[in-house]
This record gives structure tokens, C-alpha cells and sequence, in this order.
């Protein structure tokens, strides 16, 4: 659900004194835990540390990003993979026929020199 109109974009008001006046270059990673803080034009091309819930992850606030919010760039769960015992075979056997071409293809190169 959205925040309503009349009120407007929540802009952490703590966030905007740390980027007041300064320049996106001299400045280096600027933390926060304000996930729920709305991208607005004054902070394109800063670094955020933005929280995950273990450690902060650095955000390089671009245009396209304008509108967003900080937490949408920090992703809180590592996703690991699908699967188990079967596609751990699956991905063994599609590595050793990419070795086997690779080799192929090594010893063809060879011979035709």
C-alpha cells in the first residue's frame, strides 16, 4: 500500500542532513538503516550503506532509481539454490562435458597447425 498522497515520498530527515551541501565524489559510504527511506533527486551518485539486517550493503544511487525506496537495493535473504542431491549430479555432469569440449576443441586447434 502507498503513503498518501497529501503527505508525500517519506525522506529520512537524518539521511538528507548527511548529504546536505556536500558532493557525491568527496564523500564515501554513508550508512543507514532507513530502509523504508524514498530515493529523491539530491541523493543521485551517493553511496549508501544500506542495513539488511546483518550488514550494510553499498547502493550507488543512480537515476533510474529516483522514486524507489533504499531497502528494495538490499536484498535481506540469501538465496543459496534449488535443489539437492540430484542437481549437485546435474551441474558435476554439465561441467565435465564442458571440460570434454574444451578439450576437444584444444586438440583440434592442435592439429591443424
Amino acid at each position: 500500500m502507498t503513503r498518501s498522497s497529501y503527505k508525500g515520498p517519506y525522506v529520512d530527515p537524518r539521511l538528507l542532513k548527511k548529504i546536505e551541501g556536500k558532493k557525491p565524489i568527496e564523500t564515501g559510504v554513508i550508512k543507514t538503516w532507513s530502509r523504508a527511506c524514498v530515493i529523491s533527486p539530491e541523493m543521485v551518485g551517493f553511496n549508501f550503506g544500506v542495513h539488511n539486517g546483518k550488514t550494510h550493503i553499498e547502493v550507488l544511487v543512480t537515476e533510474d532509481m529516483v522514486g524507489h525506496r533504499l531497502g528494495e537495493f538490499s536484498p535481506t535473504k540469501k538465496f543459496l539454490k534449488h535443489g539437492g542431491k540430484m542437481q549437485k549430479e546435474l551441474e558435476i555432469k554439465k561441467k565435465e562435458s564442458e571440460i570434454a569440449a574444451a578439450k576437444a576443441a584444444k586438440t583440434t586447434d592442435t592439429k591443424k597447425k
